[in-house]
């Protein structure tokens, strides 16, 4: 069985968007590097430097589902029902929308953060499972289902907007050193949960 982690990118203020959800800013690090990694979105290409590229192919080779909130899901329509991942989503919603069968057929719609978690693990099978939400992320880690934490820093104060970390009810997450992986532009951390 594979992990359960979540990767987000994140300004030094902690937020990994905007008040208004834009990410442009934040997102500088996708695009400065000469190393090009197609994803499974045929509009996206990535270009980041070799460090970079590192920390991508591990994130994205190991995974075999992802789960999100319908904030997230609805931002990007549904990524197409094609994460540029690659591997299916499961989306964390009380309303899950009305043609879903037939416009995301590789998504699923569940109604709680355990449902979604054991729901991408069966999916996933030995592959990882990343979360891709900052509330999901939050909810999961109240939950104690998170093995890891990985953040990708970026230079950049936004001053206000969307938090990586906020409401954790259960109190302290208690993380152990991280692994760490400078790229250009965005500084990769990488960090186990102490059980």
């Amino acid at each position: 069985m594979g992990m359960v982690f979540s990767h987000m990118t994140m300004s030094l203020d902690g937020f990994i968007a905007d008040p208004r959800d834009r990410v442009e800013d934040l997102f500088e690090w996708y695009e400065t590097g000469e190393v090009p990694l197609p994803t499974a979105s045929r509009d996206v290409t990535l270009r980041v430097d070799g460090d970079s590229a590192g920390v991508m192919r591990e994130l994205t080779e190991s995974c075999g589902a992802l789960v999100a909130g319908r904030r997230l899901f609805d931002i990007t329509d549904g990524w197409g029902d094609t994460h540029p991942v690659g591997a299916p989503v499961v989306v964390v919603t009380h309303r899950p929308p009305e043609d879903a069968a037939t416009r995301w057929p590789r998504t699923s719609f569940v109604t709680d953060i355990g449902a979604a978690v054991t729901r991408a693990r069966e999916i996933a099978g030995d592959k990882d499972v990343i979360l891709a939400s900052a509330s999901v992320t939050q909810q999961a880690l109240d939950l104690g289902l998170v093995d890891e934490v990985w953040v990708s820093l970026v230079p950049v104060l936004l001053g206000e907007g969307i938090p990586y970390f906020a409401k954790l009810h259960r109190g302290h997450v208690f993380l152990k050193d991280p692994a760490v992986v400078q790229g250009h532009r965005a500084l990769h951390l990488r960090y186990r949960v102490q059980r």
